[in-house]
């Protein structure tokens, strides 16, 4: 891996990536303290919440009713507190695909008299509407967290569009403030994430990017925000993984008035045919997976590249608001999209937040795929019982980087084969808080092998390091009900800092993030 942008340094560290037996060449890491190292924003570790499966209902809600599972306003207590020890920044909702058949009007007014609607993309499931826009939005608020609302334009009209921006965004006089102040909502939620539909080159409704250009066109015009001190943040539904003439079309026939941010969608898995079990998967089948989660990097830099043209001041954000794992469950019983998290998700996620961090002077926020009971969740529920994930504990331990100023990483990795093709096994970045504190978060997606990176950091003067490490025996452990703590971040002790030079040996299969002080 090597950083294109090289940023002015005043300060560096050398880092040196060596496999046990095999000495490789230590590579210099620059740091920089001052300059124009952009921010790591913390966007970029949102989160995702589609009508989809067990996500929202028996997932998120469970319903004011209920007895069994204690709950604020129907939303799970538990959840509530795990999502704020999370301190997610954003949550995109309803969709994903259900986005553009989702009518939001039916999800206000009293519960009983809200139509049902049957979810023609996920199981075909009946849903009775009870957790709608005031539901959501006052779950964010809880939360300390931004909504990011994804609107319905393929099936939906600008004024219908325009009406929910009014409903939830006007504390005047106006037709949509009133209809939310006599639903019980006096003051404005003032949103400002808004997606302009999901996925038009599919099930958006299968546009050219020429023709859904101006359709965005006409939308982002109407956007209109209602308050003197906000703008909406209008972000236009982007690329399937590698359709780079998407990215070209939307940047060269959307003004640049008109918009704020551009979404990537990107999944992992073996073959999209084949995905693998969630649990049941050999090394070949994870190494495939890999394959598809460092394909992120690449995926971000050519995105960038086309934006770069036609955006070189950086006023258009790259909006990765739908990744994560993808595969084949053994317990289709619990839900359209259920699957287990395993150690593999921890190396995605490890992975694909380093990747993230390292593009942020152009990736803004990221959404993975899903919160509850969808794919690559960071939390699992079944009646009363909750567990969190792998993929959960990632995210909390990387959340030293949240709003962190980035430090550029540049080495030479060593490699992780199988069949005769190779990956690389290290993944890291860095940063530094505004306390001055240091944060590096390092991967080891190695199955078998061990490896020693070793940090010059003489020139930081740190004299203090702490360490946690997230790592199990065997790449299918996961949590379960029955032991929802079988893998859990623990303190990392094989580290040494003396004369300064940090050595950290990293185990297979390993994510560890390293906190340094002067």
């Amino acid at each position: 891996m090597k950083r294109k942008h090289i940023y002015s340094a005043v300060a560096g560290l050398a880092l040196s990536v060596i496999q046990p037996l095999a000495a490789q060449k230590n590579t210099e890491v620059s740091l920089t303290l001052e300059g124009d190292a952009p921010i790591i924003s913390k966007h970029i570790y949102g989160h995702f919440a589609e009508h989809l499966g067990r996500c929202i209902y028996d997932g998120i809600y469970v319903g004011e009713a209920n007895k069994n599972i204690p709950n604020t306003n129907g939303v799970r207590n538990d959840i509530i507190t795990a999502l704020k020890e999370l301190k997610i920044p954003n949550l995109r909702w309803p969709g994903g695909c259900f986005a553009d058949t989702y009518h939001w009007k039916d999800g206000i007014g009293p519960k009983k008299d809200r139509p049902t609607i049957v979810n023609q993309w996920w199981g075909g499931t009946t849903e009775d509407n009870s957790f709608g826009t005031h539901d959501f939005l006052n779950l964010c608020e809880v939360l300390d967290t931004e909504p990011y609302l994804a609107a319905n334009v393929g099936s939906g009209t600008v004024k219908e569009f325009t009406d929910w921006i009014q409903y939830v965004g006007h504390d005047g006089v106006s037709p949509m403030a009133d209809l939310r102040k006599e639903n019980g909502r006096e003051k404005s939620w003032n949103v400002t994430y808004w997606g302009v539909g999901n996925e038009m080159w599919g099930c958006g409704g299968h546009m050219t990017p020429e023709h859904y250009a101006n359709i965005y066109r006409q939308y982002a015009t109407f956007m209109t925000s209602w308050t003197n001190d906000q703008k909406l943040f209008r972000i236009a539904s982007g690329a399937n993984v590698a359709d780079y003439h998407w990215t070209e079309v939307l940047m060269r026939d959307i003004p640049k008035n008109l918009i704020e941010g551009v979404a990537l969608h990107s999944y992992s898995f073996v073959k999209w045919e084949n995905k693998s079990s969630d649990i049941k998967f050999n090394e070949a089948q994870y190494f495939s997976t890999m394959k598809t989660a460092l394909k992120m990097e690449e995926l971000v830099e050519k995105h960038t590249a086309i934006m770069d043209k036609y955006d070189p001041e950086h006023k258009v954000a790259l909006i990765v608001d739908e990744w994560g794992g993808w595969y084949d469950s053994e317990t289709p019983e619990k839900g359209v999209l259920y699957q287990q998290n395993t150690m593999r998700d921890a190396m995605i996620a490890g992975t694909t937040l380093n990747i993230f961090n390292n593009h942020a002077d152009r990736v803004k926020m990221a959404n993975i795929a899903q919160t509850v009971n969808v794919l690559q969740a960071v939390i699992l529920t079944e009646g009363e019982k909750m567990l969190l994930t792998p993929t959960y504990h990632v995210m909390k331990m990387y959340t030293v980087h949240h709003d962190a100023t980035l430090i550029p990483v540049t080495f030479k990795s060593p490699k992780y084969t199988v069949d005769g093709e190779s990956l690389d096994a290290i993944s890291i970045s860095a940063s530094k808080d505004e306390a001055g504190k240091v944060s590096a978060s390092l991967v080891n997606i190695d199955a078998k092998q061990a490896h020693t990176v070793s940090i010059n950091v003489k020139d930081l003067g740190l004299k203090n390091a702490t360490a946690s490490i997230l790592s199990s025996k065997a790449l299918q452990d996961h949590n379960t009900f029955d032991n929802p703590n079988n893998i859990t971040p623990q303190p990392f002790k094989d580290f040494k800092l003396k004369k300064g030079e940090l050595q950290v040996e990293l185990p297979p299969f390993s994510v560890v993030v390293i906190e340094g002080e002067k």
